[in-house]
């Protein structure tokens, strides 16, 4: 042990002091982060004033229901659907002026932080944006371009529904576009009911042999314009007055571009096939279905 020496006297040689160490104290342990929980700021019940003159607006036509004063009102009714991808609310928009009122369905996508889209590599394949920056983004899931994978799922469902709207095929007519929130047709009854989805329904065979013509009517059109649904089953069609109309359709697929785009569309024809029959509709077979859709669509051998 070292000793120490006082200045004052050169002989004399002591025992250093007792150095008393200071305990360090506890560290306190963080909680834990909270769960990764998505809260939409616009609650059920708010109002506020309509934004169609500054959003991208649907196809021309323009249908006579469509609310397009600057001075509506648009009032959250509260949501209809939750999902891990968007939660899809029910707005009613309102013009004071002339009395004119309709219900949106308004489909709001989750933000980066949230967005749940653990599938949707395949589904991209093909698609590109103009700067090639944005596209390498994309694919890599940097910070750049996982909000814009967000947006790009909101344009592409908003531009497919317009073409597909257009053609006339059975889908939501889409009011508008704002940032990540679509504004859709709302397909229901005039007190908000929302209409069933196919898997809900309780009908007879007859009604649901109806359904399945009008369900390879459309898939056949929807395959002639270049596109399968990508992720189609009962639970993302609806019936109302006897009507199919699809829905959800962020992650269509172009059978003539994506690589993957005809094993898309068997898997589509697999699915609905199935629960067709599961159901006891006669002459449903996937195969036969796929071959149909497979002969209408554009760039066919």
């Amino acid at each position: 042990m070292p000793r120490f020496r006082y200045e004052d006297d050169d002989d004399a040689v002591v025992d250093p002091p007792l150095i008393r160490r200071r305990r360090r104290p506890a560290r306190r342990r963080s909680p834990p982060p909270e769960p990764d929980v998505f809260v939409d700021e616009r609650e059920a019940g708010g109002v506020s004033l309509s934004t169609y003159a500054e959003s991208t607006h649907g196809p021309r036509p323009v249908p006579d229901w469509v609310v397009a004063s600057g001075n509506a009102v648009d009032t959250d009714r509260g949501p209809i659907k939750t999902g891990k991808e968007a939660d899809v609310h029910l707005v009613e928009r309102h013009d004071p002026a002339s009395g004119q009122m309709s219900l949106l369905a308004a489909k709001r996508y989750r933000d980066a932080e949230h967005r749940l889209f653990h599938r949707d590599a395949g589904y991209l394949e093909g698609r590109r944006v103009r700067k090639s920056r944005e596209t390498r983004a994309m694919a890599n899931r940097t910070g750049l371009g996982r909000p814009l994978i967000a947006e790009r799922w909101a344009a592409t469902e908003f531009a497919t529904l317009g073409r597909l709207w257009s053609s006339g095929i059975a889908v939501p007519y889409p009011v508008q576009l704002d940032g990540t929130e679509l504004l859709l047709e709302f397909i229901g009854t005039p007190d908000g009911t929302a209409a069933p989805r196919l898997a809900e329904i309780a009908a007879g065979r007859d009604e649901l042999e109806a359904l399945w013509v009008q369900c390879v009517e459309i898939l056949q059109a929807l395959g002639a314009a270049g596109y399968t649904h990508g992720d189609l089953s009962a639970f993302n069609v609806l019936v109302t007055d006897g009507r199919l109309v699809l829905i959800d359709l962020p992650q269509v697929v172009d059978i003539v571009v994506n690589p993957q785009g005809v094993e898309f569309l068997a898997r589509d024809c697999r699915n609905i096939c199935t629960w067709f029959a599961r159901h006891g509709v006669s002459e449903v077979e996937a195969d036969e279905l796929l071959a149909l859709i497979l002969a209408a669509r554009p760039g066919r051998a």
